[in-house]
């Protein structure tokens, strides 16, 4: 479930890249943008995550740490520069801090309320390594970790429905609000034109 049909056929690239240290140079399709880049990157390690492969690496075009969607790179060349080496001390901080596969340092606390209903399910999961739950006297489970970007979270949220509440920050409870207001609309015009 969710899984992408994975592309493996620059798999043996990035391998090699990641024993030899050498730096990439890659194409990429970033699909929340839909857009197409050439970068060069360190690749600093391999991460499978939520049945998706994806590299952690220093990109030298954005000039910062990055995460790049394995099924996302088209076309991948090794080349003959050695790749910059990020101490893993750094790398922990900049892609385990936040929420997802979204990385950077997290500037967000999310407060999320489920109902008793879901918390027996919520209870038993881990959203973020340093998440910290507790039931509160009625049943609800509240959920609080931090995050950085929000469209993973928003995503895990929403498959909740009415059993979760974003108690905070306002900016995370808005922007679930409006999702929720737009897929209202696009049943209730879908149900206009049915009549």
């Amino acid at each position: 479930m969710s899984a992408r049909k994975s592309s493996i056929e620059n798999f043996e690239e990035v391998g090699s890249a990641l024993l030899t240290r050498n730096r990439l140079q890659i194409t990429y399709y970033a699909r929340g943008k839909d857009k197409t880049t050439e970068r060069e990157i360190s690749p600093q390690r391999l991460i499978f995550y939520r049945d998706n492969w994806y590299l952690d690496a220093y990109c030298h075009l954005r000039k910062a740490l990055r995460s790049f969607a394995l099924d996302g790179i088209s076309k991948a060349i090794v080349t003959d520069i050695k790749a910059d080496e990020i101490a893993e001390k750094q790398l922990h901080e900049h892609f385990a801090e936040s929420y997802g596969i979204f990385s950077g340092r997290a500037s967000q606390r999310a407060k999320l309320k489920f109902n008793p209903e879901k918390a027996r399910w919520v209870s038993a999961e881990t959203w973020h390594g340093q998440q910290v739950g507790t039931f509160d006297k009625d049943g609800n489970y509240l959920l609080e970790f931090d995050y950085n970007q929000d469209p993973e979270l928003v995503m895990d949220i929403l498959k909740y429905g009415s059993g979760v509440e974003v108690i905070a920050p306002p900016t995370l409870r808005k922007r679930v609000k409006n999702e929720i207001l737009a897929t209202l609309k696009k049943y209730q015009d879908a149900a206009k034109d049915h009549d």
